[in-house]
């Protein structure tokens, strides 16, 4: 059987037999108020501070640290999801950062069936699928073991090391002012981690907002990544939300997907380690 595409795009959600054991995921960051007034029929909410991270000191792991094993084992649970559950994730931002978060945890656990909504919600709307503000009931299941994250990390130690030697690449997704030190809207300090590269993750879409071909991201990546091994890549961003959706873009182009620095730019900027302010 054909590996699963991560990316499933809005007119292909017709074709689902909602009566399978499929469950949508609402993953809009900060948006409850928006699910609670429209949201795809059917879909459960999953709230990205309280059930995608395990948020405590920002100096110890960024603004969104991951949940532990246990913490997430609950909230798969909380959402109806089974081992053996298609889950279709989506989010309201343009590109799908969150929803990306979400589709990262679970293959990082090894589920393998989970795709994210190309274009979010409003594709989706766009596209003809049902909206409803009812209140919706998730199936009752047992609970997910977890046993912990099988998809490649990095840490700060590593990333100061990578940083110092041409044998890795770090790429930081974040928009290019924040890069360059220019502004900085989350975090206290602005800038960049010494050796890093950007490769904002807006380039993996289209002027639409929906992912670019994964032909079009291999070619990119690959161009960008020449040279260096795939366990050599570390990806991040502000917190580790926005990284996972250029591993998303990686492996939608069938490319390895890089190490996750989970606690990026608001754990480096808080540990008193070097950092580039301009370029």
């Amino acid at each position: 059987m054909p590996k699963l595409s991560p990316i499933i795009k809005p007119e292909e959600l017709t074709w689902l037999n909602l009566d399978d054991e499929i469950v949508i995921v609402d993953a809009s960051a900060g948006s409850k108020a928006r699910y609670d007034e429209q949201h795809l029929a059917g879909a459960i909410f999953v709230d990205v501070n309280e059930d995608l991270a395990n948020i405590g000191d920002f100096a110890a792991g960024g603004r969104h640290p991951l949940p532990t094993a246990e913490q997430f084992s609950a909230v798969l649970q909380k959402l109806g999801i089974t081992k053996n559950t298609h889950v279709i994730v989506y989010d309201d931002k343009n590109g799908g950062n969150a929803a990306a978060r979400l589709w990262w945890m679970l293959r990082a656990i090894g589920h393998e069936k989970v795709q994210v909504i190309d274009g979010g919600f409003q594709a989706a709307v766009k596209a003809g699928f049902p909206t409803t503000s009812k209140v919706e009931t998730t199936k009752s299941v047992g609970a997910y073991e977890v046993q912990d994250w099988a998809l490649p990390l990095s840490d700060i130690n590593e990333v100061e090391a990578a940083g110092k030697t041409g044998d890795y690449i770090i790429i930081d997704v974040r928009d290019a002012n924040r890069y360059a030190g220019l502004t900085e809207p989350i975090d206290l300090i602005a800038g960049h981690i010494p050796g890093a590269t950007n490769i904002p993750f807006t380039e993996n879409l289209d002027a639409d907002g929906n992912f670019l071909a994964p032909e079009i991201l291999k070619e990119s990546y690959s161009s960008a990544l020449a040279n260096v091994k795939p366990e050599n890549v570390i990806v991040h961003c502000g917190s580790g939300i926005t990284a996972c959706h250029t591993l998303l873009a990686m492996d939608y182009a069938r490319l390895p997907i890089p190490k996750l620095y989970v606690g990026s730019w608001s754990e480096w900027s808080r540990n008193n380690k070097e950092m580039v302010l301009k370029r």
